[in-house]
């Protein structure tokens, strides 16, 4: 039986651990491999964290000693999202990883996080430097990792079509909806293009689905029919499913280019069609002309949205196709490589042991 210890950010509450870590551990689990998850953060606090309530310090000091017993304890293999231990120099992190055999996870330019921090900057450069090898999002992460270690590998973040299939016919909103689901921390982005929401809403009648939390609704653009949601696992498809259109609006910064852009692929799992900036992982989801748009320009994107509002064959096709698409983002799709890699690299470093 193969032993693989997994150190996430978050628990299962966590988009990135959900869909990345927790996905394919359970998966492994089910092949007879033993797996331990051990998740930095506690429980609740991301719900704390975007109701604005303060942050627990004594909390956040127990999770560090907890992930460090973890680590000693934890087997010789390891999958770890980002770091083990945020915000600590990369030299207790080595400390830690001695005499382990790892593999880095990363969905998302995290390397901006530690940007102008002298004791930070370098720390995932040594981290990969020294890893197994590198699962990585996206290609823009994928093209700066390979220049540090040889062992690299694109996977995106990866829905589970299953959860997608049903019998039962969803029932679009009556009124035509563009759909966003996220955090409320990106939020931003959508408070970014308030002015083009507000333009379209001169021609068009629509309302904007927000999935991410009620919360939001204090910061409600003017001018715009809006409905909040409480993020929830439960609901998220459903509510995906009765919405027309998916977008996801992006500035053209380090940050965003290293983004998964997972929503993306929520959207066309669940049948929409996609308006998205053309930046980054976007470009590669998006193909212009069979599953969405990637327009540049204010007027751009409210062509595209009123496009695919008065063209019921030109909206059929893209949502098709989007569907069908979707397996290329699939756990389904990419189970097999992820075990494929993880059980390669892992033989590998024990023979080099050896």
């Amino acid at each position: 039986m193969t032993n693989l210890s997994f150190f996430t950010k978050y628990s299962t509450q966590g988009a990135t651990s959900r869909y990345r870590s927790f996905a394919f551990a359970s998966r492994l689990a089910e092949m007879n491999y033993n797996i331990e998850i051990q998740s930095f953060m506690p429980i609740g606090y991301l719900t704390r964290l975007f109701a604005n309530q303060p942050k627990q310090k004594t909390q956040i000091l127990f999770s560090y000693i907890e992930r460090s017993i973890a680590t000693l304890r934890s087997s010789q293999n390891l999958i770890i999202e980002r770091e083990l231990f945020p915000y600590l120099p990369y030299g207790i992190e080595k400390w830690f990883l001695k005499g382990k055999s790892y593999i880095l996870d990363y969905d998302d330019n995290v390397w901006e996080d530690y940007h102008g921090k002298k004791m930070l900057e370098g720390k995932y450069d040594n981290l990969v430097k020294n890893a197994a090898g590198i699962i990585v999002g996206n290609n823009y992460l994928e093209n700066y990792v390979k220049k540090l270690n040889p062992h690299v590998i694109k996977i995106p973040t990866v829905i589970n079509l299953d959860l997608y299939q049903s019998t039962q016919m969803i029932k679009k909103f009556d009124c035509f909806s563009l759909v966003w689901i996220g955090s409320p921390i990106t939020y931003r982005y959508i408070e970014a293009f308030a002015s083009t929401f507000q333009e379209l809403a001169k021609t068009l009648a629509f309302d904007l689905i927000i999935i991410a939390s009620k919360t939001l609704e204090g910061r409600a653009i003017s001018g715009i029919s809006m409905k909040f949601y409480d993020w929830s696992s439960e609901t998220e498809v459903a509510l995906l499913k009765q919405s027309h259109i998916g977008i996801m609006p992006l500035n053209d910064d380090p940050f965003s280019q290293g983004k998964s852009g997972f929503k993306l692929i929520q959207y066309q799992a669940a049948g929409l069609p996609s308006v998205a900036s053309p930046v980054g992982e976007n470009c590669t989801i998006i193909q212009e002309g069979m599953n969405g748009f990637l327009p540049k320009t204010h007027n751009e994107w409210i062509d595209a949205i009123t496009q695919l509002h008065n063209d019921a064959a030109l909206y059929t096709q893209y949502s098709q196709y989007a569907h069908q698409n979707a397996f290329h983002f699939s756990i389904q799709k990419y189970f097999p490589i992820y075990k494929n890699f993880i059980d390669t690299l892992f033989s590998i470093k024990i023979e080099i042991n050896q």
